[in-house]
Parts: structure tokens; sequence; C-alpha cells
């Protein structure tokens, strides 16, 4: 992506914030840092929450996306339930991550990303969390050797019926199905 695109696309970014509810007092961030103080994954991040508002500002989205920022959030809301400007940032997580994996600029294998994107496709096909499938996707992606070492604790949850090997889909998975497209809760990018 072009410097010129990257801007252009942080715009974008912005004024798409700027529209969700309470969206407009980003522009009253005063880098005070509340943000960062409070979240507690705030140490993994390559981007602090206060930096990432300072890179979009400066047109840096591309960099942002790339990171493993968005993907270390736990949606705990102490940084927008604790900033001085009332800013929505948790949302502004989120809307990172589905540009992200919309234009394909995530971390590949970085952990926090590649679990995010195996738990939601996990729920998306069955509506609930499948252990096994959910180990191998992350590993699949992250580490695929290591899987190797999870076989006898798989064995053992299987043997004591603590972990189905064939997980089955939740009555009315169309329905969740709908009710994700409606939100945008798609991380994949898929329709």
């Amino acid at each position: 992506m072009s410097e010129t695109q990257a801007q252009k696309l942080g715009m974008e970014l912005l004024e798409h914030i700027r529209g969700i509810p309470g969206g407009r007092s980003i522009d009253k961030c005063i880098q005070c840092g509340t943000c960062t103080g409070s979240c507690p994954t705030s140490n993994l991040m390559y981007f602090s929450p206060r930096q990432v508002l300072a890179a979009l500002r400066a047109g840096m989205l591309d960099q942002v996306l790339k990171s493993n920022t968005p993907w270390f959030c736990t949606s705990c809301y102490s940084c927008a339930v604790r900033c001085p400007a009332k800013i929505p940032f948790t949302d502004v997580m989120y809307e990172l991550k589905r540009m992200a994996v919309k234009q394909g600029s995530y971390p590949r294998r970085d952990p926090a990303s590649a679990m995010v994107r195996s738990f939601s496709e996990v729920v998306r096909r069955y509506g609930r969390n499948a252990e096994a499938i959910l180990v191998g996707k992350y590993y699949l992606r992250t580490n695929p050797l290591k899987i190797l070492g999870q076989v006898p604790m798989v064995i053992k949850l299987l043997a004591k019926r603590r972990m189905a090997f064939f997980p089955h889909k939740i009555k009315g998975i169309d329905g969740l199905k709908k009710m994700l497209a409606a939100v945008g809760g798609n991380h994949e990018g898929k329709p």
C-alpha cells in the first residue's frame, strides 16, 4: 500500500469512527495517556492505545494494521470508561481488526491475531467453541509442529469425554450467521 493510499484510508477510518456513537470525541484526544495506563495489555502492544490515535492522525494506518496492537485488545473497555474525552477506543480497535482482515494487513503468525481469527472461524461455523478444532486452527497458523505436542492431552480429553472430536453445530446456526453478518461480526472478510 502506498503512503498516499494509507493516508487516505487513515482519514477514511477516522471519518468512519467519527460516525459511530461517541466517535466525534476522537477530535478531543489530548494524548494524556489514560487509555494506555488503563489497558491491561498495552505492554504487549507495538503501538499503545494513545499512540494508535496519534499514528492514525499522522497517516500511519498501514503500520497500525500490520502491528499486533488491535489483536491484543481484550475488550475490557477500561480505556473507554476512563478516557476524559470519552473516546470509544474499544470500538476503534474492533474497526482496526476488521480493516486489517479486509485488507490482509494483519500479522499472519502473531499468536494474538491467530487466536482471534481461529476462534471467530470456529464460532461462525459451529455457533460455539469447539476446542479441538480451535487448537488445530491456532497451531496451524502459528507453529504447525507444535500441535504434535498437544496430541497426548487431546487423547486424554477425548477418552474422558471432556472434548468432542466432531463438534455439533448449535440449533439455529443460520440465524447466528445472519446476526453476525448484520453487525459486521465477520473477522475474515468473507460474506
